[in-house]
């Protein structure tokens, strides 16, 4: 028979000592391990109530734990009778401390975290997976003759932190949705605790608002469709408009993915006083002063443009000066590029020396791969998002991975730490 918990350990040190016991097991053997960049990222955030304790058991084994509201004995009953060796008469021997441990493969919470893959980019989802240390869990996704999607889970999820990897992204923007959605659905019935949506690249980002009658407004739609089918949390990176965040009913975690640029950058050999940060229009501002504060303070310029159909707009006017300057053109994606290049034509006519145009997501509409590779840029730097492709390929063109900044996300998400940690 269990004996009664001690009153020294009810509440939420009972809790605590309760993930310390339930890790036990992996104090003989550990598991591999995440690698020395994962612990080094954890270890400097201790000070978060989720911080890994860890305790001294009576025999001298160390335990370690993490300190959160999950309830360890749903998937370990048999820890409660392990509780006993930690207790002496109801005193717990050995003091908590914050000293993080060595290994982040022996913490409790690793059994629980499960990433999956939808089809858009397995590419990037093997990225976060091999960032996390871990393998991508076991799914079937199979289109049947009339087109439909089949989804089944192939391994136990029953309690587990769910993380679904899928950008609705072009070619098969409707596709990649209704794929994402049976899995969220497919997850939901297999018990799993909660279902993050990690979605590099939102399709419908742009229809944000109406800009005229009886127009729709799909971007809530989606929001609704991904909140109804069972996420609990979703994951974006560089959204079109921060606006959309507030259409969903559930947490949204903005992601920036132009600090992987930024970092690019800052690998050049530029000298800062010839850097100006330009942008494509007027509601890229907020984004584009972000950017140029950490680019060496460089200075600011706008290019004023007037749309006149989706697609289409036109370059009227250039707000700064550029003359001599190295010009950064910062935009959050770039579709057929026709913008983006008549913005950098008015550059090299206002004296500009060299034009580097930046985007998160390479989205590449026909014509966009032969407007960019006309020579207009002096490089072409985006992130793999959105899945590259060697018919998308030109000369002047550079692909960078948001592979760890998501992987580290989905690290934070699942142990509930902060995810500001790459705030422009």
């Amino acid at each position: 028979a269990v004996p009664p918990v001690p009153p020294a350990l009810r509440g939420r040190r009972f809790v605590s000592m309760a993930a310390m016991v339930f890790s036990s097991a992996c104090v003989g053997g550990a598991r591999g391990s995440l690698g020395s960049r994962r612990a080094t990222c954890n270890t400097r955030f201790t000070h978060n109530r989720s911080i890994p304790r860890t305790a001294r058991h009576p025999q001298g084994l160390k335990v370690f734990a993490t300190v959160s509201k999950d309830n360890v004995f749903a998937n370990n009953p048999g820890s409660l009778e392990a509780l006993k060796n930690l207790t002496v008469d109801g005193v717990v021997r050995g003091p908590f401390t914050n000293q993080a441990p060595d290994d982040f493969s022996q913490m409790p919470h690793k059994e629980r975290l499960k990433v999956f893959s939808g089809s858009a980019h397995p590419e990037l989802s093997d990225e976060i997976a091999n960032y996390l240390g871990m393998e991508l869990s076991g799914r079937v996704i199979k289109k049947f003759a009339d087109g439909e999607v089949y989804v089944q889970i192939n391994e136990s999820i029953r309690g587990c932190d769910v993380f679904l990897v899928q950008p609705t992204c072009p070619p098969n923007v409707n596709d990649n949705l209704m794929e994402l959605l049976i899995m969220i659905d497919a997850c939901r019935r297999a018990s799993c605790r909660s279902i993050t949506c990690v979605m590099p690249y939102f399709g419908y980002a742009r229809a944000d608002r109406r800009t005229s009658g009886r127009e729709s407004i799909a971007a809530k739609l989606a929001a609704n469709l991904l909140t109804e089918a069972g996420a609990t949390r979703v994951v974006m990176l560089d959204i079109h408009s921060l606006q959309t965040i507030g259409y969903f009913d559930i947490p949204v975690d903005h992601i920036y993915g132009e600090t992987v640029i930024l970092d690019y950058l800052t690998s050049k050999d530029f000298d800062p006083n010839d850097l100006v940060v330009v942008s494509p229009d007027v509601g890229g501002v907020p984004r584009a002063r972000a950017f140029a504060k950490k680019l060496c303070d460089a200075p600011l310029a706008i290019i004023d443009k007037r749309r006149t159909g989706h697609n289409k707009a036109e370059v009227m006017n250039l707000i700064g000066e550029v003359d001599g300057k190295v010009a950064i053109v910062l935009d959050d994606m770039i579709d057929t590029g026709g913008t983006i290049c008549a913005g950098a034509k008015m550059l090299r006519e206002r004296g500009a020396k060299e034009v580097y145009a930046c985007a998160t997501h390479a989205v590449f509409s026909p014509p966009a791969v032969e407007r960019l590779g006309s020579g207009v840029f002096t490089e072409v730097i985006v992130t793999n998002s959105i899945p590259h492709t060697a018919e998308r390929d030109f000369p002047q063109l550079t692909v960078l991975s948001v592979g760890n900044l998501l992987g580290e996300t989905i690290w934070r998400v699942h142990n509930d730490t902060p995810v500001s940690f790459n705030k422009l």
